[in-house]
């Protein structure tokens, strides 16, 4: 797999796409509606990027790519795919040389205007930075949606203090952190990721496995039928505020259950999900009860970011 994510016009996210995965996403656009595909790394870094355009109509590829800042943004025109597939998959793989022999142009990008500093009281300065600390932390949120986030949380009524570019200021800022942080980590495998590990395995068992489901229990309840195969046995979740609890080291509630209702399935799917989750190297607190959630305790919640 390739530490890239893929989004395209259409708005499909392919999150650590495969070399083969990649040339087949630029082999199908030119059609209306699927013209481009946008490349990012993981963990995703402010101004860096690639991108390709192609138009059935037309026979050339547009390959652009972004290093930094509006500045340091070039691009070129390849006749056919598989340039343009040679040229991404060694970006993807960070080689020095991925674009050597392409005719690059820097194009004309003006850098954006200053940001105005915030203007904000000491304690609202704390509450933001504080909850967006908590959702970088967590480690689902893409940057665009904690910039999302960070320009609506101290909105009341008509006062907006934090503008848009205010907000992706501070969230770049403070993702970046993380993103130093994290790189002092082990690469050996961490607690999220044995967690990703289980509910992958519980999905392909034939249970509907949702991370960062929905905002609370009362959502994931009412949603969790409509979120995976028709003919699921069951399911297991946790909402964002489960993944909050986690990331601030109380453990993790899971809610899980059977869709025919019954206290027999439910106890046999939470059977079913703590097995998983101990074959994963991961710890349980659970008596059998189908009416109590499944907690994962202790859990070192070192989530790495995608965005």
């Amino acid at each position: 797999m390739l530490a890239i994510t893929v989004e395209t016009e259409n708005g499909q996210r392919h999150s650590r796409a495969t070399a083969e995965q990649l040339a087949a996403l630029v082999h199908r656009i030119g059609a209306e509606g699927d013209r481009f595909l946008v490349v990012q790394r993981i963990p995703d870094l402010p101004d860096v990027f690639l991108q390709v355009w192609h138009d059935a109509t037309s026979d050339g590829y547009r390959l652009e790519h972004r290093d930094g800042a509006a500045d340091r943004h070039f691009g070129t025109t390849l006749d056919g795919p598989e340039p343009v597939i040679a040229a991404m998959t060694g970006w993807a793989r960070a080689r020095d040389d991925w674009g050597a022999g392409l005719e690059w142009e820097r194009l004309d990008f003006e850098n954006p205007a200053p940001v105005p500093p915030l203007e904000l009281g000491e304690e609202e300065r704390g509450l933001l930075e504080t909850r967006v600390r908590e959702v970088i932390k967590g480690g689902y949120a893409t940057r665009a949606q904690l910039a999302e986030l960070a320009e609506d949380y101290l909105v009341s009524g008509d006062s907006r203090p934090v503008s848009p570019q205010q907000a992706r200021q501070l969230v770049d800022r403070m993702w970046l952190e993380r993103v130093a942080e994290q790189s002092a980590w082990a690469d050996e495998e961490t607690d999220p990721e044995r967690l990703g590990r289980a509910f992958a395995a519980l999905g392909k068992a034939g249970l509907t496995a949702r991370e960062n489901f929905t905002c609370c229990r009362p959502c994931g309840q009412a949603e969790i039928g409509g979120a995976g195969s028709p003919d699921a046995r069951g399911f297991v979740y946790f909402h964002s505020q489960a993944t909050d609890a986690a990331a601030s080291g109380h453990g993790l509630t899971l809610l899980y259950g059977g869709f025919d209702g019954s206290p027999d399935t439910t106890a046999s799917v939470g059977r079913e999900v703590v097995a998983a989750l101990e074959r994963c190297g991961l710890s349980v607190e659970w008596d059998g009860d189908p009416g109590k959630a499944i907690t994962v305790i202790p859990l070192d919640w070192r989530k790495r970011l995608v965005g």
